[in-house]
């Protein structure tokens, strides 16, 4: 069994078995039950200040290590510019932060095309030059598991739109950021063991490819 930490401890099976069944599914009835919003950060402004062209050929999980705000309060920071980073060579390129989607226990928003480099992951470095940022929301008080399921529904069908195999499909911690300390990030920490991938983070990718294999 697989204890998610969030404001408790849900047991998950490692087994594929529970959660998605065999039925195959199309792309767009799958995305209803993502239930996605497209709220966009305008272009132009704060993390979409500058715009860099992106074919994406990986996709990073992470947490927002926020219990505070859902997808929607997440959604307004970055609309309001209110994600601030530190701008330095080497660092963060923009002076914002900016990812691709949130999710929560009821929804996804997008905030920035796919086709758009995000500031999510490693700075200047492969992270954000070739892969679509997701976080995972654990707000106080909402169900963790059901937020795992729709990020989990959220990248199969990213990867089948966009030719990415689930190797590619990657924790925040699989991109080293330069400067930092530690460099990998132990993010999103709810699917690491001791800080890294292991079981849970390949118990994830299970329930992602499970998705996957459904889609027409």
């Amino acid at each position: 069994m697989l204890c998610l930490t969030g404001t408790g401890c849900s047991p998950v099976p490692y087994s594929g078995a529970s959660g998605a069944s065999r039925n195959k599914i199309s792309p767009s009835a799958l995305m209803r039950e993502v239930r996605l919003k497209v709220d966009m950060v305008p272009r132009g402004t704060h993390g979409r200040k500058v715009v860099r062209p992106m074919s994406p050929r990986y996709i990073t999980i992470h947490s927002t290590q926020n219990q505070t705000a859902g997808a929607q309060q997440h959604s307004l920071a970055l609309k309001r510019g209110a994600l601030r980073a530190t701008k330095r060579p080497g660092g963060n390129r923009i002076g914002y932060l900016i990812w691709h989607f949130t999710v929560d226990q009821g929804m996804a928003i997008q905030h920035m095309p796919t086709s758009e480099q995000g500031e999510h992951a490693d700075f200047d470095g492969p992270g954000n030059r070739y892969s679509i940022g997701i976080e995972m929301c654990e707000e106080r008080g909402s169900d963790l598991r059901a937020t795992i399921e729709r990020t989990a529904k959220l990248t199969a069908i990213l990867m089948k739109k966009h030719g990415i195999p689930i190797r590619n499909v990657v924790p925040h911690y699989h991109w080293p950021r330069r400067g930092a300390h530690p460099a990998n990030k132990d993010c999103p920490h709810f699917l690491m063991d001791n800080g890294r991938p292991s079981k849970k983070w390949r118990w994830f990718q299970s329930r992602v490819n499970d998705y996957y294999r459904r889609l027409e």
